[in-house]
């Protein structure tokens, strides 16, 4: 295979995912320093349950010994230094979602999230306050709010290699002009591919937000949305129009702090524009600042957006069928 995906030796150790992300969340250690959870039942809690493993304060690499569905009757809330492991089996959450709420170092890999129902539910919400996030290889669809949210001060996360499917508000990045604590929050999606879901994708407010490699098709209203002082830096993706042919909207909104509602900006280096898909970039005049991603990370796996790049992305986003990693014993500390 001609192209490179990020991150390809991952798999040799269970351990191995730990701090082994691109981006923002390239920090998230997940349960690296704790004992492994076995979760053995497919009930909402209990012993056993992935409920149990999540709530419990120390750190946990937490694994399935079954597969199945785990219909959540509320949010999961999951604690500090936990990594939710769903390689070896195939583990569906439904119902419900994960919420991650003033936590830290947090990875989740390798899960389904079907159907979650009721208002405000999303697949996964972090908020607030958490901080070193990393979400790889996970199938995402049909919920009633967002699939992925991240507001209230959420900030240094990594979204890589998810399929996101069946869906209106796919990914909300800060949630509202008033919340102007949202202008630390920071935000890596790459390698991600978004299969005709409707609208966000992301939709940022105040964060900065690097998207790269990333392919997205055939949505509904638009593709990425800058509203108030975002920042995104769109590089190397391939955005493919169904019926709306423009790829980038902006909506000015004016922060609780300030005069003038404005909106956010977006540059584009080296995206693919296919089947007549107009960019929809608009000329910056001074006004607005853009990061750069080199000012926050030395290195990333980017490469040119091609057909090839568009196969591998449809074929390896989402649950993957691979089996658990042995857990190596760690050196002496």
């Amino acid at each position: 295979m001609a192209n490179v995906l990020p991150y390809p030796h991952v798999d040799s150790a269970l351990r191995a995912l730990a701090a082994q992300a691109e981006g923002f969340g390239r920090s998230a250690t997940g349960g690296l320093h704790g004992p492994i959870y076995f979760v053995s039942s497919l009930a909402d809690d209990g012993p056993g349950s992935l409920r149990d493993a999540c709530r419990k304060k120390e750190p946990l690499w937490i694994v399935f010994e079954v597969s199945g569905t785990i219909q959540l009757g509320s949010y999961l809330n999951v604690s500090s230094y936990k990594t939710i492991d769903g390689r070896g089996q195939r583990i569906k959450l439904t119902g419900k979602g994960l919420r991650l709420k003033e936590c830290e170092h947090v990875i989740i890999c390798n899960l389904e999230f079907e159907g979650g129902r009721g208002p405000d539910v999303d697949g996964i919400q972090i908020k607030p306050n958490s901080k070193h996030i990393w979400i790889d290889r996970c199938s995402l669809r049909d919920y009633d709010d967002g699939l992925i949210d991240i507001t209230r001060e959420s900030t240094d996360i990594t979204i890589s290699r998810c399929h996101f499917a069946q869906h209106d508000k796919t990914m909300l990045i800060g949630a509202d002009p008033t919340h102007v604590g949202d202008r630390c929050i920071r935000v890596t999606i790459h390698h991600c591919f978004f299969d005709g879901t409707r609208q966000r994708h992301p939709r940022v407010r105040f964060g900065k937000v690097h998207l790269y490699n990333n392919y997205i098709r055939n949505w509904g209203i638009y593709a990425v949305c800058a509203s108030v002082e975002s920042q995104v830096y769109s590089q190397c993706n391939i955005y493919e129009a169904g019926q709306k042919k423009i790829a980038f909207k902006y909506l000015s909104e004016k922060a609780a702090d300030k005069e003038k509602a404005k909106s956010g900006c977006i540059m584009s280096e080296g995206d693919l524009f296919v089947t007549g898909t107009q960019a929809g970039l608009v000329t910056n005049d001074g006004e607005y600042c853009m990061f750069h991603p080199s000012e926050y990370y030395p290195t990333w796996t980017v490469e040119p957006p091609t057909d090839s790049l568009k196969q591998v992305l449809q074929h390896c986003t989402g649950w993957q069928c691979v089996p658990r990693p042995a857990d190596q014993p760690r050196a002496a500390q």
